[in-house]
């Protein structure tokens, strides 16, 4: 039977901490994005997010003041995944933001708590109130999760097997993966469960970080792949720069009202969950999203993980995506480009194959 935890075999979720604890060599003026780095100004969306978090931090007092510090380059916008942190969609981390810390063979990577369904930080809100929201999820999680993550550290394959068994394909569908997370984090509160289990969402970087352990456990040829909403990249093993080719918008379905709205191009870290195995490359296991996404997804969508996939690492191979002429799907969430509407919809991204040549 095929195992889809494969590449996440022995990856626990063992610690909570601050940024400024995981990377206390940044400052707090560095701010991390998601994808390789911008080649001119950030799109709307991550402009909101990083005004967010100045704020947060106290680096700025309001809206404007935290725009003048961009607009005048007194804050650094550096790529997530070059300081080992993966990031959702258009979130900015800042020094004092909770990540989830995620380990395998002694490779840690991480990615910051989200604080719920939209508006949210990663879709590039505005809302002020998500603000406030991520620093309650914060204390909250330090207060009623973390205890059980330090006395039991959770065991991530087993939560990603009980998920793709329910119908996940643990991307765009973490729901069952969230239910399999409570169900195995030792001594939680019942109330605490009741908390988690209302948040879909939760269970998201717990994923992302344990998919970038995973790419460094397998000394994987990409050791970073995301979009940053104008460009989508990799970054090879031993190589210290990113390519990258213009970010296409995802391919999917809009929600009602929203048809008309005009796409960011593919933006996220998640899509390390996809180069693991999941996502995209899950879809056989997930016939309601994929039937969801029906005649918008490619011929050949259920067939590609036997194509592009590893089987020895369960982790897709640049050198397949080469031969084959074709690229992983990356399930991504599709946000507005003015950073006006936050979450328009959700679909499936595929680059150009040549972003993977060794050449």
């Amino acid at each position: 039977m095929l195992d889809y935890a494969q590449a996440f075999r022995g990856t626990t979720w063992f610690d909570v901490l601050p940024r400024s604890a995981a990377r206390p060599e940044l400052a707090a003026r560095v701010l991390l994005h998601a994808g390789p780095p911008f080649r001119g100004p950030p799109p709307e969306p991550v402009v909101n997010a990083a005004i967010q978090a100045l704020c947060f931090e106290g680096l700025a007092s309001n809206i404007a003041a935290a725009r003048d510090l961009l607009r005048h380059g007194r804050v650094q916008l550096e790529p997530a995944q070059d300081h080992g942190i993966a990031t959702p969609l258009a979130q900015v981390v800042s020094a004092s933001m909770l990540l989830v810390a995620v380990r395998q063979q002694g490779h840690t990577r991480y990615a910051p708590i989200v604080e719920g369904a939209a508006p949210a930080l990663r879709f590039g809100s505005a809302d002020p109130d998500c603000r406030r929201r991520l620093e309650e999820w914060g204390a909250w999680t330090l207060g009623a999760v973390a205890a059980s993550v330090h006395r039991a550290p959770l065991a991530v394959d087993e939560v990603i097997r009980s998920a793709v068994a329910a119908g996940d394909e643990c991307h765009a569908r973490t729901g069952a993966a969230t239910q399999a997370m409570v169900s195995r984090l030792s001594g939680l509160d019942p109330d605490a469960a009741i908390r988690l289990r209302a948040n879909a969402a939760f269970v998201l970087p717990v994923l992302m970080a344990a998919a970038a352990a995973a790419l460094a456990a397998h000394d994987s040829t990409i050791e970073a792949v995301g979009g940053n909403g104008v460009d989508f990249g990799v970054r090879r093993r031993g190589e210290p720069r990113w390519r990258h080719v213009p970010a296409e918008p995802p391919h999917g379905p809009r929600f009602p009202g929203l048809e008309t709205a005009v796409p960011l191009g593919a933006i996220g870290d998640s899509a390390v969950i996809d180069f693991c195995g999941l996502g995209g490359q899950a879809l056989p296991a997930a016939p309601l999203l994929a039937a969801e996404w029906g005649e918008l997804l490619p011929a050949d969508a259920l067939r590609r993980r036997e194509v592009l996939v590893d089987p020895h690492s369960g982790i897709v191979d640049p050198a397949r995506i080469v031969r084959a002429a074709v690229a992983p799907l990356i399930n991504l969430a599709i946000i507005d480009r003015r950073g006006a509407l936050g979450l328009i919809g959700r679909g499936f991204y595929a680059s150009p194959p040549r972003l993977f040549s060794a050449s």
